[in-house]
């Protein structure tokens, strides 16, 4: 069953249509970035799939035999004997379960998460397929629906809250969407502030996803998920500074902790919609609403300039080089001093509406 319109006429998603015939057509050509991208291969990054392990990395030996690793040994080695309880027992547990089972044996949180992260990696299997979920903190909102793994139907029609993003994504089934385009929000307040305007069902047909900061494991896989059922344009909403870049990074191209999954994590042909240092410039900001740099705001910065996925994204490297000449950076909430409603009014339709995004 499709959903009934209630946003703009079809023709305000002419730009967006095109855009999403030019990501089909990519796919079509195998997966590479359309050719106005360009492209661009290193050790460590393929543009059409992001961050990978390579096969001649350096690995780690942790023996029984070692005072240095005897107990990293032991406890890699309770950690699969749970895994294979699970998995022999169709049952799933998640971190935090595992933790609590002994947590004084593991010490804290972190450890178990690295041994699990060291296991899936080891195994070359994705942590689901270990049965070991992770507790969810991302949101969506928007034009669709899904079933659940216990049977539980879920609608996601945006109201004065969202749904949380399940638990195991891998499992829900019967996914259904009219939306032509998904938002990924990078703050859970501006997220907030998007359900209050009632933004969801005056953009609609779309979906609207926040991960609240650094995004957890489900909400990628969530956005990955929803990339590959349905091949709609996917653009990113973060602040215009080296976090928000780095969060949009890791949708777009994964992180290096995560390196090995890249292939079931990552979304390369998500877009920066907002909101670019330009941006600052061209709605002319007040001062007031923007931010010095820090002196870790600059390293990041350099950091993220010097990454090999930056070469084939002159358009970002352009306005990372912009925010370093300038040395400022703005919160998505500096729209604000604007007018209260202007993100979801003016700043994103228009955006959308004439392919504001690079």
């Amino acid at each position: 069953m499709a959903f009934a319109p209630m946003g703009p006429e079809a023709s305000f998603f002419e730009v967006l249509d095109r855009h999403r015939a030019s990501l089909l057509a990519a796919l079509n050509r195998g997966g590479q970035e359309p050719p106005e991208q360009g492209t661009h291969v290193a050790s460590r990054f393929e543009d059409s799939v992001g961050l990978q392990m390579v096969s001649h990395c350096t690995t780690r030996k942790i023996r029984s035999d070692s005072p240095k690793s005897v107990k990293k040994f032991a406890l890699i080695l309770k950690i699969l004997s749970m895994i294979y309880k699970l998995v022999q027992s169709n049952t799933y547990a998640t971190k935090r379960d595992i933790y609590y089972t002994d947590s004084q044996l593991f010490g804290n949180q972190t450890i178990v998460d690295n041994i699990i992260d060291d296991i899936s990696c080891m195994l070359k299997v994705p942590r689901r397929s270990l049965h070991i979920l992770s507790t969810s903190k991302g949101l969506i909102a928007g034009n669709l629906r899904y079933v659940e793994e216990d049977g539980t139907r879920v609608s996601c029609a945006c109201g004065a809250s969202a749904i949380a993003v399940p638990s195991n994504v891998q499992g829900i089934r019967n996914l259904i969407t009219d939306a032509k385009f998904l938002l990924i929000v990078e703050k859970d307040a501006t997220f907030q502030r998007l359900l209050d305007d009632n933004f969801c069902n005056h953009m609609s047909p779309c979906i609207m996803v926040t991960g609240k900061g650094t995004p957890d494991l489900n909400t990628r896989l969530l956005v990955k998920k929803l990339w590959d059922l349905f091949h709609i344009p996917v653009f990113t909403l973060v602040d215009a500074d080296p976090h928000g870049i780095e969060i949009m990074c890791i949708y777009k191209y994964g992180s290096l902790s995560m390196s090995f999954e890249a292939h079931n994590l990552t979304v390369p042909a998500a877009r920066w919609l907002g909101l670019l240092p330009s941006d600052i410039k061209r709605l002319n900001i007040p001062k007031e609403s923007l931010i010095p740099l820090t002196k870790q705001d600059q390293m990041k910065l350099d950091s993220i300039l010097k990454r090999p996925y930056v070469t084939c994204q002159p358009f970002w490297r352009k306005e990372m080089e912009m925010m370093a000449d300038t040395k400022v950076k703005a919160e998505i909430q500096a729209l604000a001093s604007l007018s209260s409603d202007y993100l979801s009014r003016v700043y994103l339709p228009n955006k959308l509406k004439f392919g504001g995004w690079i």
